[in-house]
């Protein structure tokens, strides 16, 4: 399928490793000029180096190393790409623990990375779109910004303001061209999540596919898909999210999380 955005420029947050790379990904392959973003230039670097293949010319993809938790970061992002009409806000951490546990810094450092850096990007770039009557924001969320994870609230907490943020933005584009949504993810095969399943597995004399198996009848018994999403099913669901195709989606939570949210608004 032609998603139609050969002549556009995104910029994807977090991209050198999983389901930010998957999305760089997928809209280099739709013939989109990508910004690769990461915190350390070598791991932009690889990155690149990793997707130009897929890159229509060698002046399709290019690389901003930057940290976006920081305003000194963002104005970084915003100098290296100051035209993008595509905004990918997918830069996030999690980290498993206890309410109790959880300290002020460890609140502010999660707020900062999966909250606060998808605002100055947006302030930055949605006004300009706006005026261009055209372009595209998501804020790659997650189930857990509906379904709270006793585990870590905190980050649970950080993806429920995201779904809140975008779809405000999106209020701001009434009769417009320009459209801000959010995409929630359910539990990814990530790299961080491909290293946690073989510690597990290793540990309890397990194989990868029976703590697969455990995870989604004891963690995320909701599930209907009964197995750990592919970063390229994400990717998938956000291509077309910010194609001309989807021009009719426009302040929606969409979910690509297998089913664990069992509402059906």
């Amino acid at each position: 399928m032609d998603l139609k955005i050969q002549d556009h420029i995104a910029l994807v947050t977090g991209s050198t490793l999983g389901i930010g790379k998957a999305i760089a990904a997928r809209l280099l392959r739709e013939g989109a000029t990508v910004f690769i973003n990461g915190r350390s230039q070598s791991g932009v670097d690889a990155a690149v180096k990793e997707l130009a293949p897929l890159a229509r010319t060698p002046r399709h993809i290019r690389g901003v190393a930057a940290d976006v938790s920081t305003a000194q970061g963002a104005q970084a992002i915003f100098a290296a790409a100051p035209e993008a009409d595509i905004l990918i806000n997918n830069a996030g951490i999690y980290a498993p623990k206890a309410f109790e546990d959880i300290t002020d810094d460890d609140w502010l450092s999660m707020f900062n990375i999966n909250v606060l850096s998808g605002v100055r990007l947006s302030r930055y770039y949605l006004p300009r779109m706006i005026k261009a009557d055209r372009g595209r924001i998501v804020f790659v969320s997650s189930e857990s910004g509906v379904t709270t994870p006793t585990e870590m609230i905190h980050y649970g907490t950080t993806k429920t303001a995201q779904l809140a943020i975008s779809r405000g933005l999106a209020q701001r584009c009434v009769g417009t061209k320009v459209t801000v949504n959010s995409v929630l993810p359910g539990p990814t095969w990530s790299e961080g999540v491909e290293q946690f399943v073989a510690d597990v597995a290793s540990s309890r004399g397990m194989t990868k596919e029976q703590v697969e198996t455990e995870f989604f009848q004891t963690v995320r018994p909701a599930s209907l898909l009964k197995r750990f999403i592919s970063v390229e099913e994400i990717a998938d669901t956000v291509a077309f999210v910010v194609s001309p195709l989807a021009a009719a989606t426009n302040g929606a939570s969409i979910r690509c999380e297998g089913g664990i949210i069992p509402t059906i608004a």
